[in-house]
């Protein structure tokens, strides 16, 4: 296992914008000394059955970054969503800022290029993207140092951000009432994700944990989306300590295969892939998606 970053600088101040619609989670990382921010995780809103995007979650980030005077650095994915569309290019546009991923998206674009009949013209090269981080890889938000861990399983291109003592861990970890990433996508696999989770839960025990994501287990009343390392060993349903790679393999595959597809993941997977932005325009000038039939 790499090493795992310490926990040094300030520890930065975290807002969070909870999209209800796709249980995704945006957070502004903001430096406290500063005006700089990143941006993780945006959503693009998508009304499937209209075939019309609306961008109300996303103006709520922009008006919070406005109003707030911050300054952009960074519009940060996780991964490539399976779930939700990313406004990372509208995001940029109105506010600035590097789109980053980490650099296996090559293997998500490779795959999924396949699955979508891309065409020559789609790059599986992550160029749509201006960083692809590898792990250890390290990037600032003004006095803030952020640190790459590379933690796949869910998707071969899945990182977590360690910005001071917050660590953004995409889709590896839910609340510990509700457990660990499905692993069934193509590129995916159980016994990686549950490495992937042993190097997040090495970080030290007070580290805070942002989610992607939150279902709410049944019994609980609220939305929660934070949670920490020392709680996530205690007490994640499926990865606290003491349970094995080789039982966690098991009740994840045998969970994963009950498991639908996510309702927004044809859309969502082709946007994703290439950093949020649509597909070309055809000869009318129009845009569209395309449903592959009986491949995924």
């Amino acid at each position: 296992m790499p090493p795992i970053p310490a926990l040094d600088g300030p520890a930065p101040d975290v807002t969070s914008f909870f999209d209800l619609a796709t249980n995704t989670v945006t957070y502004v990382v903001k430096d406290p000394g500063s005006r700089a921010c990143a941006i993780i995780d945006s959503v693009l809103d998508l009304d499937m059955a209209a075939g019309r995007t609306d961008t109300a979650s996303a103006d709520k980030v922009i008006a919070h970054v406005k109003d707030a005077g911050l300054d952009v650095a960074w519009l940060l994915e996780t991964h490539v969503h399976a779930d939700h569309l990313s406004a990372a290019p509208y995001l940029q546009k109105a506010l600035g800022g590097k789109i980053g991923i980490g650099d296996q998206i090559t293997v998500v674009q490779n795959t999924f290029g396949k699955v979508f009949n891309a065409g020559t013209e789609f790059e599986r090269d992550g160029s749509q993207f201006d960083q692809l981080f590898r792990e250890q890889d390290r990037f600032r938000i003004g006095a803030l140092t952020g640190s790459v861990l590379h933690t796949p399983g869910h998707t071969p291109a899945c990182l977590t951000y360690v910005i001071g003592d917050a660590a953004f861990v995409g889709d590896t970890l839910f609340m510990p009432d509700y457990g660990t990433a499905r692993c069934d996508f193509p590129g995916g696999s159980a016994a990686v994700l549950f490495d992937s989770i042993q190097k997040v839960l090495s970080l030290p025990p007070e580290t805070r944990l942002f989610l992607c994501h939150d279902y709410k287990a049944p019994g609980r009343e609220d939305f929660a989306w934070t949670s920490t390392v020392a709680e996530q060993r205690a007490a994640n349903v499926h990865v606290r300590e003491g349970i094995t790679r080789e039982d966690f393999v098991a009740m994840r595959e045998a969970r994963d295969a009950q498991l639908g597809m996510p309702k927004l993941i044809i859309p969502s997977i082709q946007v994703n892939m290439r950093a949020g932005k649509m597909p070309p325009a055809e000869d009318d000038g129009d845009v569209y998606l395309k449903v592959p039939v009986n491949k995924l």
